[in-house]
């Protein structure tokens, strides 16, 4: 794997892994919980979308070995925070492996259509992977803070003070 490629998966590991953490720090309720916003979605759906988009990306594209996705499917996934997690590691493995196998001096094998320029480089599917991950990592700590907003509305909180 080139350098550069190097530096591009450590740091999309990186923000993969911040979206595992902060999944996995809930309780299966708070994760599957859908803040009071117009087409806001849960910790649990955001996670759902991530693993499944990056092995369309990896897999799919890059080396046209079709993996099985329902986008639609991902947007009103709900289920248990372990069961999610043990999905995530079996998803980051397979993705590395996928990472691994791609041929970075060829474009896609399968290159997606629609797309801009990027899309016609397996480097650029994998930098539009990170810029997915960073924009959903965005997303759920904007859905952390409004559920926890709402729950100090719903209850004070738990210090027994009533919020301002």
């Amino acid at each position: 794997m080139p350098p550069h490629v190097r530096t591009l998966v450590g740091f999309t590991l990186v923000k993969l892994d911040e979206i595992i953490d902060a999944v996995g720090a809930l309780d299966d309720a708070t994760a599957n919980a859908v803040p009071p916003a117009p087409g806001a979605n849960s910790p649990f759906v955001l996670l759902t979308h991530c693993l499944g988009m990056m092995r369309r990306w990896s897999s799919t594209v890059n080396l046209g070995i079709r993996v099985p996705r329902d986008r639609e499917a991902e947007f009103s996934a709900i289920g248990r925070v372990a069961d999610l997690l043990v999905s995530a590691a079996e998803v980051r493995a397979a993705f590395l492996a996928d990472l691994t196998a791609t041929d970075w001096n060829s474009p896609p094998v399968a290159p997606a259509t629609g797309y801009g320029p990027w899309s016609q480089s397996t480097f650029g599917v994998l930098l539009h992977v990170f810029e997915e991950l960073c924009q959903h990592l965005g997303h759920l700590e904007i859905t952390l803070d409004l559920l926890r907003a709402a729950e100090l509305r719903a209850g004070g909180d738990r210090a027994g003070n009533d919020p301002a």
